[in-house]
């Protein structure tokens, strides 16, 4: 398993770094899923909307994800916080999967810390809703631009440590 950068739509980036600044302004009961949704932005790499394949989970994308302890599948559609709607499958962003799912493509291994434990997650399938002109077709990992890889964030200067444990285990295969 190996942790890795992920890749948003620039639209994306800016709108959930607004939410970000928003919610942290006016502290919330949600400030725990801001603090982790900050931390993948910080790590994450905006990509204009063009140029991110469509096996990548973005927002308003609809994703099937297995949960490999459990054996079931399940389909949402990530989704900004004032449009979420577990029930019909409308998962929020700041929901702890919803920030886990952010970034990640088709065949990822997501181990993420939940209310309940650390949940692994595999993602099955991606379909954008929005218009497919604006998407690339889907493409292996090591064919991407190196755009999207950068070295890690250093530490934070406070000397606060700043635990993210994500690990991602690729479902593609390079040769």
């Amino acid at each position: 398993m190996t942790s890795r950068t992920i890749v948003v739509t620039d639209r994306d980036f800016w709108r959930l770094s607004a939410l970000v600044r928003a919610r942290t302004a006016d502290y919330t009961r949600d400030q725990e899923h801001i603090d982790r949704l900050e931390e993948e932005l910080v790590r994450s790499v905006p990509v204009a909307t063009a140029e991110v394949p469509t096996d990548v989970v973005t927002m308003h994308s609809r994703v099937s994800v297995r949960d490999l302890d459990a054996g079931k599948s399940r389909t949402y559609t990530l989704v900004f916080p004032h449009e979420a709607d577990l029930p019909s499958g409308r998962l929020s962003v700041l929901a702890p999967l919803g920030t886990a799912l952010l970034g990640y493509r088709v065949g990822d291994e997501i181990e993420w810390a939940m209310p309940g434990g650390v949940r692994r997650v595999r993602i099955e399938s991606v379909r954008q809703t929005r218009s497919p002109s604006t998407f690339v077709p889907a493409r292996p990992a090591h064919e991407m631009s190196r755009a999207w890889r950068r070295k890690p964030s250093p530490a934070p200067s406070d000397g606060a440590a700043r635990a993210v444990s994500v690990s991602v285990t690729s479902g593609v295969q390079s040769s």
